[in-house]
């Protein structure tokens, strides 16, 4: 039996699917490192091991090729954090999950930022992939102060600490670390990771020493 096509005639099933996700790896990985503009669909096709025109059979063209890649990326990473601090228990380790999820992702997906940082700059501004991005984060901010609220809820939030106030600081580390993923060597992310997570369980300094 014929294997069945979709309207672009690139095949479905789960063969269809995992070239398609190489595709978009290839198309992450090239757009982080030469920017949306100089990105080409040879360039792309060779980094996913496969001719133009057999990529041409999966994406029409590169802009929907690099909005299916946002797209992609934008769907799996704050569900990822959001079910890592559902699992966890208690607020303290909710937020250590999503900083653990965050380190994952940039394993998993190390060009991520690079390549939201470059659409950001210069992709069509018909992709809307700027105003996409935005949403990620503020999706990113819904988990945080959900992770807060609970604090004060449970009253483990400090007497002088406001909610808001502190959603904020939590989420501004968040932001500084995906700017620091973007230049930072991996290695160094994550230590820098480790490092926050030890300033947010108040480990980090020797305080009686401090006193």
């Amino acid at each position: 039996m014929p294997t069945a096509a979709s309207p672009l005639g690139r095949p479905v099933g789960a063969k269809g699917e995992e070239t398609r996700q190489r595709i978009m790896a290839a198309a992450m990985r090239c757009v982080a490192e030469v920017g949306y503009s100089r990105a080409t669909i040879r360039e792309i096709a060779r980094g996913a091991g496969m001719t133009s025109g057999s990529l041409y059979h999966y994406f029409p063209n590169k802009a929907e090729l690099v909005k299916a890649t946002f797209l992609d990326l934008a769907e799996f990473a704050v569900p990822r954090l959001a079910a890592a601090a559902d699992r966890a228990e208690g607020v303290l380790n909710k937020l250590m999950a999503v900083f653990d999820e965050g380190d994952q992702l940039m394993r998993d997906y190390p060009f991520a930022v690079a390549f939201d940082r470059a659409i950001r700059v210069e992709s069509p501004e018909h992709l809307h992939l700027a105003e996409d991005s935005d949403t990620i984060f503020n999706a990113l901010r819904a988990v945080i102060v959900d992770i807060i609220e609970q604090a004060a809820d449970e009253g483990v939030l400090g007497t002088e600490t406001d909610s808001e106030n502190a959603s904020n600081a939590i989420y501004v580390v968040m932001r500084g670390l995906y700017e620091h993923a973007a230049t930072a060597p991996l290695d160094d992310y994550h230590a820098t990771v480790g490092a926050l997570k030890m300033l947010i369980r108040g480990t980090l300094f020797d305080y009686k020493r401090l006193a």
